[in-house]
């Protein structure tokens, strides 16, 4: 068996002994955005550490565990704080928790993160719907010896994130009064935020917003089938747009100031995303 499968195989039936929860949507919350969960009714909780073998999230803000429980009537799986590949791991673990998340029956992916803004349309404490994305500048995690069981060799890329979910999503942001960007999310390998010069060329490549997560995990869920969907929540105007420092303390302000706003636009989509509108 592939040694990654295996690894994920191994994480999946020690879940399955603690865990009879079933979700249909698997929810990533990015920085700043943990709180969703107070709004969940809360079935189960699992923290990654008692998961053998699985990475840990080492982020401040970041709690590590898998909350599950309900969205309104929605049976869902969250992520209280995601790996990322700046903390050392492999991308493939780095992606462990996506796939794993597709073995426990999510047929969905909502990705949420705290990113840059590039476009200088963009404001901090603006939300952007992502079209696409750019992640030629961190590893794919489909390298190496393709997981026939999770999906095909050489998979297609040209709908990541889906239109059906775009789509709803805008109706429910317009529905709840929510004003929401629309743009392309570049992925880098962080931890270190980028120079101007390199926003300025992430520009010309078509990015409106930067950030240290997402593709890979939108990625690998493509790649087993998921249907997937995300919102930025644009916590502070890259270098060289902003004139100030960055820091992750601004990002973490930024993502508090607008968590009520967050909150109610995600439960609001998540709860039409399955019934279909």
């Amino acid at each position: 068996m592939n040694e990654v499968y295996e690894k994920l195989k191994k994480c999946h039936e020690a879940v399955a002994k603690r865990i009879t929860f079933k979700p249909e949507l698997a929810l990533i919350l990015g920085s700043g955005l943990g709180d969703f969960c107070d709004t969940m009714d809360v079935k189960e909780t699992l923290p990654y550490s008692e998961i053998e073998g699985f990475p840990k999230s080492t982020v401040a803000g970041h709690k590590g565990q898998f909350v599950f429980g309900y969205s309104g009537s929605v049976p869902i799986v969250a992520m209280q704080g995601r790996v990322h590949f700046y903390e050392g791991y492999p991308v493939q673990d780095v992606v462990l928790p996506t796939r794993l998340m597709h073995l426990m029956g999510a047929k969905t992916l909502f990705l949420t993160n705290a990113a840059g803004g590039i476009n200088p349309a963009f404001h901090a404490g603006d939300f952007m719907l992502i079209t696409d994305h750019i992640s030629s500048l961190v590893p794919s995690p489909l390298i190496g010896t393709n997981i026939d069981e999770l999906g095909t060799r050489f998979p297609d890329m040209s709908e990541v994130y889906s239109r059906r979910l775009r789509t709803i999503i805008e109706n429910s942001a317009a529905a709840e009064g929510v004003s929401l960007q629309r743009g392309v999310y570049i992925q880098t390998t962080g931890p270190n935020y980028e120079t101007p010069a390199e926003i300025r060329a992430y520009g010309r490549l078509g990015a409106d917003a930067v950030g240290m997560s997402t593709a890979i995990e939108a990625m690998a869920a493509r790649h087993c089938g998921m249907e997937v969907c995300g919102i930025s929540c644009i916590s502070n105007l890259a270098a060289g747009i902003s004139a100030n420092p960055l820091s992750h303390k601004e990002v973490q302000e930024t993502a508090d100031r607008v968590a009520p706003l967050f909150r109610k636009l995600v439960a609001r989509a998540i709860s039409d995303i399955c019934a279909g509108k």
